[in-house]
């Protein structure tokens, strides 16, 4: 993408600011750093997030069952709206596409729902994604979103003619790759001198911040942070992440050991694990569950609504503050 000179974008120069909002640490601390930054923009702002497992309907084959209704949460306590948007059979289905297009992608508007793709050429992966800094091969960001993301602002007409400034969440502490990523620059579904005139600009209001930096914007403001970092999770990406450690997926196991089952039946349908050298299974008996594994945010964390408060009295770092580092490379 183009990079772009200004690093401190004038929010009044923007129709509209879209936080891609996934609830953990990271996207928080961008919605707060606009937040402070302009408490007169607030009106412009609009979160998105994406639905790993698709418009599941209480099925959950990836992501942590809570998050959804988290996400909401924090949306209504700050009086912003919210929109979702998903790849029709969510991972499981891409997961399994065996000599099939990608499945169609769906985004939530003001105006109701905008649908694209789901006719492109066949193809097959019968695999899960593998850990790698590659997106072609860690598919999982990339067609579930990155590219859904970008095909709403393509498809949305509401982006004609319009100015729109994209905001995510990735710091240049998290990996080498990312260390590279511009604060700012155009957007990839940026077409701002086509006939649709769509100007949209990307900036990483995080980027250049260390972990301590994003807990204290979220301590100073008393947000509860999403129910893995009280588990002791150090990201919140999905529940079952393919970057997890061996100690995450024995937390994993004895909060979903159904979830987790399943995914072995499919490493050894595949006959290719996550992991490449260790199966899940392998990982489970190598690791330690998280004490809290059977605790009460445990229970919290496997439910589809969200009923604690957004904001704490007395606020503490969670326990997975600062914790092993199980990220994208």
């Amino acid at each position: 993408m183009e990079a772009l000179s200004c690093q401190h974008p004038n929010f009044a120069d923007y129709d509209r600011i879209v936080i891609g909002f996934s609830g953990g640490k990271d996207s928080l601390a961008c919605l707060l750093t606009v937040l402070e930054i302009s408490q007169e923009s607030r009106s412009k702002i609009e979160l998105w997030h994406h639905l790993i497992d698709g418009k599941s309907g209480g099925s959950h084959f990836m992501d942590w069952p809570i998050t959804e209704s988290y996400c909401r949460a924090v949306a209504k306590h700050f009086g912003i709206p919210i929109y979702f948007s998903w790849k029709d059979g969510g991972f499981k289905r891409e997961m399994l596409r065996d000599q099939t297009p990608t499945a169609k992608t769906y985004a939530e508007t003001p105006n109701g729902l905008v649908s694209s793709g789901g006719n492109g050429p066949d193809g097959t992966r019968m695999k899960f994604p593998q850990v790698s800094a590659n997106l072609s091969v860690r598919w999982c960001s990339a067609y579930l979103k990155i590219d859904v993301a970008a095909s709403a602002l393509r498809t949305d007409p509401r982006f004609e003619h319009s100015k729109t400034l994209f905001i995510t969440g990735e710091r240049a502490e998290e990996s080498p790759a990312r260390a590279k990523y511009a604060t700012m620059e155009v957007h990839r579904a940026d077409c701002r001198n086509g006939k649709k005139a769509r100007h949209i600009d990307h900036w990483r209001p995080v980027h250049h911040l260390d972990e301590k930096a994003v807990w204290d914007i979220i301590q100073k403001y008393q947000i509860n942070p999403h129910p893995a970092y009280h588990l002791g999770f150090c990201r919140t990406s999905c529940m079952k992440c393919i970057f997890g450690n061996d100690n995450q997926w024995a937390t994993v196991h004895a909060m979903d050991p159904d979830g987790t089952e399943s995914l072995m039946y499919y490493e050894e349908r595949f006959g290719c694990t996550i992991h490449r050298v260790y199966p899940i299974k392998e990982r489970i008996k190598k690791g330690t569950p998280y004490p809290t594994s059977k605790g009460s945010y445990a229970g919290i964390a496997m439910r589809d609504y969200y009923e604690e408060p957004i904001v704490l009295n007395h606020w503490e770092l969670p326990p997975g503050a600062f914790g092993d580092s199980c990220g994208p490379s």
